[in-house]
């Protein structure tokens, strides 16, 4: 058995670094302007003012060759920022010999990146948390129900593993233990311990909480739930919004007006100082801060709520979506058909035809199949070995069961390979799984999906966040389509769908952006077409959650207008705060032109603009007053009670 942990000896022990060590490693300049700036007031106080003159001019044009060196690189990559105007104000504070200034611009910037990193340190935590969380060793269990401590990736589909209370499930598996209770709160927000009983599906990433549990593994690590959420959410925490570069493109306008006061200035009262006082003042840090952190506040209020948004311009669309299109099942409905009817064909029994569907099925893990088995598995029906089987995506499949060729699948391709095929009627919110056997018809099996039960509340909510169109989408027949969109408020109906269909009929919806909601493996193209894909990755395939923009952790459809309502909230909050920014500059560089505020006060007044805009954009983690979560409407924050186990979908069947 290996050892879990090990008492280091005195001889490896080593003290863990104090904070202002980690500090002064985190933040070099800051610290170095800190040190530089009291070796001048101490030099300056000893009476050697050229000393502390010289010694705070050279480090501040080190730090303005610093800034010019990036500022260089942004303008060969055709990007034009607002660090001219931080060069302009180093230098000018140098020429004019406002040497105490200079420093205080320079902390000014460099504390800035500094806030920038508290900004988003503090805005990640619900991404950094998921990260942290992410288990490295698991306690797999011998024959003899001995835990060994081995490492995550070594965990193959059937192993047994045993999670003690207060760890994280390691893999997506199947629980053994009669009964137990998870958190599932860093996955789906949902606030109260979910209970689970022996056979069910137990997602990776949740939390064991009272006791010690057994858990059959059904994944290895690199394919489970939770491994796919740490991809996204770093990818997630990597990336850029559009709108910080929007606020970039402020930098043009605002650095214009800032020379022309400041020329203006100078001409007026004849002084050079006072082009250095408004230049000061006129440093941009809330441009270059307040957007950022306004987005990785969003995702993290987001991801604190279910809600996994892979990269930060998708939020800029969110907050602009004007259409919504839905796939039916797993989407609209809970992708659980249920079996109503079996019409065996003369010379077929109800349970033959049954047992040989659920034979030729048992390979595939589409949902309807998934249903098939369960159907003839209720009836006590013992399943023959299938040979040869394949599969159509979205059609059909084709197996050997028994000597005997069966297909199960759509009207049209069971028919285009056997003979006397009849289209089976249907009430509604119904569907059939034909089946044909040695080339001709055996009969249909009749199923029907269930609405979600908060689908039209969803659709109630999109309606008033001023989505125009909101559209079914679906590859299932137009009676069992037009049903359900009638039962959850929809008018608009496309049935019958093929993949290319759909990224077609998304890409004619004239009101954009447009938002796609899907979950299996025929709904990837559209969800990569879409402006925002959104995957139902509850449920979903991985096909699905790699193509969305969009990953919903948890079976609660509302979570779509949740999506919606946080990424206009993170607009509003990120333009406010790259706004109040440019007003404050502004301000006081009318302020410094009248020549009445010092250098050394505009410097300090500056700051406070920087940490005013920041503090405003840390408001994006908050819900706002109009947001339904202040009111505390269902889906504030806490997802359906149960997360159903996910199976991909791979079509074999409608």
């Amino acid at each position: 058995m290996v050892e879990a942990t090990r008492e280091p000896t005195a001889a490896r022990v080593r003290p863990a670094p104090g904070r202002p060590a980690r500090l002064a490693r985190r933040y070099p300049l800051v610290v170095a302007t800190v040190v530089v700036a009291v070796v001048t007031v101490v030099l300056a106080a000893a009476g050697a003012r050229d000393a502390a003159r010289w010694l705070a001019s050279g480090w501040t044009l080190v730090v303005a060759v610093r800034v010019s060196l990036g500022m260089v690189r942004d303008l060969r990559a055709g990007h034009w920022g607002v660090d001219v105007l931080a060069v302009s104000a180093m230098v000018a504070t140098v020429v004019v010999g406002e040497y105490v200034a200079a420093l205080v611009v320079v902390l000014m910037l460099t504390g800035g990146e500094a806030l920038e990193d508290f900004a988003a340190h503090r805005a990640r935590g619900e991404l950094r948390a998921l990260l942290e969380r992410a288990p490295t060793v698991v306690h797999l269990l011998g024959p003899d129900d001995e835990p060994q401590d081995v490492p995550v990736a070594q965990v193959v589909p059937g192993d047994r593993l045993l999670v003690r209370p207060a760890e994280v499930v390691p893999v997506d598996g199947e629980l053994e233990t009669p009964a137990a209770d998870f958190d599932e709160s860093s996955l789906t927000g949902e606030s109260l311990p979910v209970a689970h009983r022996a056979g069910d599906a137990v997602l990776s990433g949740v939390l064991a909480t009272q006791s010690a549990v057994v858990v059959r593994a059904t994944s290895a690590a690199a394919d489970s739930q939770y491994a796919r959420i740490v991809a996204m959410v770093q990818e997630a925490a990597e990336s850029r919004a559009p709108v910080v570069r929007l606020a970039d493109r402020y930098a043009v306008p605002f650095t214009l007006l800032a020379f022309a006061i400041a020329a203006a200035a100078g001409w007026w009262h004849g002084d050079a100082v006072v082009v250095a006082e408004v230049l000061v003042v006129a440093t941009p840090c809330p441009l270059l801060i307040a957007a950022p952190v306004a987005f990785l506040g969003g995702m993290s209020r987001a991801a604190h709520a279910g809600v996994i948004i892979k990269d930060a311009g998708t939020l800029e669309r969110l907050a602009a979506v004007r259409s919504a299109a839905f796939d039916k099942t797993g989407t609209l409905t809970y992708g659980r058909p249920e079996l109503r009817a079996v019409h065996a064909e003369p010379g077929w029994t109800r349970d033959e035809l049954l047992r040989l569907a659920a034979s030729a099925e048992q390979y595939s893990t589409h949902v309807l199949a998934t249903s098939v088995r369960g159907a003839a598995a209720a009836r006590g029906l013992v399943l023959s070995p299938a040979d040869a089987a394949r599969e159509e995506a979205t059609n059909r499949v084709t197996a050997t069961v028994d000597g005997h060729l069966v297909v199960v699948g759509k009207r049209a391709h069971v028919a285009s390979v056997a003979e006397g095929v009849r289209t089976q009627p249907l009430g509604p919110g119904e569907l059939a799984v034909y089946v044909a056997v040695d080339g001709r018809a055996a009969g249909a099996l009749v199923m029907s999906d269930r609405p979600r039960d908060d689908a039209r509340a969803t659709m109630t909510e999109l309606a008033r966040l001023g989505v125009e169109e909101r559209v079914v989408l679906s590859g299932d027949a137009l009676p069992t389509v037009s049903h359900v969109a009638a039962e959850v408020g929809l008018t608009r109906v496309h049935a019958e769908c093929l993949p290319q269909d759909k990224v077609r009929l998304v890409r004619e919806l004239t009101a954009r952006p447009v938002m796609m909601v899907g979950d299996g493996v025929n709904d990837a193209p559209v969800l990569a077409a879409a402006d925002v894909g959104v995957a139902m990755g509850a449920r979903g395939s991985t096909a699905a959650s790699e193509s969305a923009d969009v990953v919903i952790m948890t079976e609660d459809l509302r979570r779509t207008a949740t999506a919606i309502r946080v990424g206009r909230r993170t607009m509003r909050v990120a333009l406010q705060s790259i706004w109040l920014g440019i007003a404050l500059s502004v301000l006081l560089m009318g302020v410094a032109a009248t020549g009445v505020l010092p250098a050394v006060a505009g410097a300090l007044s500056q700051e406070a603009v920087d940490l005013l805009s920041i503090l405003n954009a840390l408001r994006a983690l908050r819900p706002g007053r109009d947001d339904d979560e202040r009111r505390g409407a269902p889906d504030a924050g806490r997802p359906a009670s149960r997360v159903a186990p996910a199976a991909d979908r791979v079509p074999g069947t409608p």
